[in-house]
């Protein structure tokens, strides 16, 4: 078994495409319309050969970010090779780490993209 996609509802959909793709070499796989509440939303699948992320043009604005506190997705998670790149892009990006906690397994870093959803990206030992 293997997690398919995550989808995230973000404000400015061109702005979250561009973060992705530049964050994660992610290409577009599809862009269209999905159904919203009010009618058609515009939708882009990013993504590779493995996963992908569906992302969603929100309807109304809203500015929460993660509660662990309540029920809900906290974060999304990435394992990747090697944190590195990853720590040059976000610097680049303007996306600060605000979360790197001791993990006997490996590394891992956390943030918030744009829209508040927090990321984190987990580096094993091998």
């Amino acid at each position: 078994m293997r997690l398919e996609h995550a989808n995230i509802t973000v404000q400015d959909i061109d702005a979250a495409t561009a973060y992705y793709r530049r964050l994660f070499d992610f290409q577009v796989l599809w862009e269209g319309t999905a159904s919203g509440a009010q009618g058609p939303i515009r939708a882009v699948h990013l993504g590779n050969e493995d996963t992908y992320l569906s992302l969603f043009e929100a309807e109304k604005p809203n500015a929460g970010k993660a509660d662990y506190g309540v029920p809900g997705v906290n974060h999304i998670g990435f394992q990747v090779e090697s944190l590195a790149p990853y720590r040059a892009r976000l610097a680049e990006l303007g996306t600060e780490i605000h979360f790197e906690p001791e993990y006997d397994p490996g590394r891992r870093i956390y943030f918030f993209d744009p829209d508040g959803v927090e990321i984190e990206l987990v580096e094993y030992d091998r």
